[in-house]
């Protein structure tokens, strides 16, 4: 389906399509483009390895996606940020062990969906400056 291709933007449509037809099948091809050097190709993997992830595979997954964080452009990190939003509760520990600013944004997205990426990060950012961590909000 493309997947494995050498052009970036051959994984990443192909990737993007089967987030659409919801291939599960696809699961260990997804898994395997999750740290992909190219940025959008690693987005839509994110994307759609939230879509396809077994069943109680969350936190798993999001064990996986932590290693990304601070990765990329403020849009690259709230892309990331948003497929653990997607991943729900299930996130929520990962992401408190992992720490660090763009986690705290995170978990502040998770605790209210409608706060925006940048006010997460503002807050976020004044924690960490006073040394504090998310046990501190």
């Amino acid at each position: 389906m493309g997947l494995g291709r050498e052009v970036p933007q051959a994984r990443s449509q192909a990737l993007h399509t089967l987030s659409k037809i919801g291939d599960r099948s696809a699961w260990p091809a997804v898994h395997a483009l999750l740290r992909d050097p190219d940025d959008e190709v690693a987005r839509a993997a994110w994307r759609t390895a939230v879509v396809l992830a077994p069943e109680g595979s969350e936190e798993g997954l999001a064990g996986l996606l932590v290693s990304q964080l601070d990765r990329g452009s403020r849009d690259l990190r709230l892309s990331l940020s948003r497929a653990f939003v997607a991943l729900g509760e299930a996130a929520r520990p990962v992401l408190a062990r992992a720490g660090g600013t763009h986690a705290l944004a995170t978990l502040r997205m998770l605790d209210d969906p409608e706060l925006g990426f940048e006010a997460a990060v503002h807050e976020a950012r004044r924690i960490v400056a006073l040394g504090g961590t998310d046990a501190d909000r």
